[in-house]
């Protein structure tokens, strides 16, 4: 099973990918696996999994669109998840998610910076509801937020 696909699959990827591409399902199973080794699905990953399954690219894309799960945009070294569940929206959240993608220089739908330090993204609860608003950095959660706190976060990754 050589892989000489811009891809770069790995072993245990392509042997998946030959499992699951006859199985009803198979385009969310083997895109989930693809995201969780290379924690995105580039452009090249698409096609190699549309070529590999023999379905239509538009049918990988359409899986990957429907489910807000699926990445497309290679996360930075540093992923900030800003809580927009109920608590934290209502104490704030919001502008915790703003105040990052504008210190960050985030626009247009990006994630990600230019210089691939860091990513944002909303989620829905990181299970911290009495310390709202919360966001975490790689897993490390940082609570009862406010706009003015969160520029000290960053510069703790930045000079890190």
């Amino acid at each position: 099973m050589a892989n000489d696909s811009k891809a770069g699959f790995s072993k245990e990827i392509l042997a998946f990918i030959d499992e699951w591409k006859e199985k009803p399902g198979n385009l969310i199973m083997i895109l989930h696996k693809i995201q969780e080794e290379q924690g995105y699905i580039s452009e090249d990953a698409a096609e190699e999994v549309a070529k590999l399954t023999g379905t239509h690219l538009s049918n990988v894309y359409g899986v990957m669109s429907f489910y807000h799960f699926f990445k497309t945009e290679k996360p930075g070294k540093y992923k900030i998840s800003v809580c927009l569940g109920t608590a934290c929206y209502l104490k704030g959240g919001q502008d915790i998610y703003d105040e990052c993608r504008n210190l960050l220089k985030l626009q247009d739908g990006k994630v990600s910076t230019d210089d691939g330090m860091f990513s944002v993204e909303p989620v829905r609860c990181i299970g911290c509801c009495g310390l709202a608003p919360v966001m975490s950095i790689n897993g490390e959660v940082y609570g009862k937020l406010t706009k003015d706190k969160v520029p000290a976060i960053l510069d703790k990754y930045r000079n890190a």
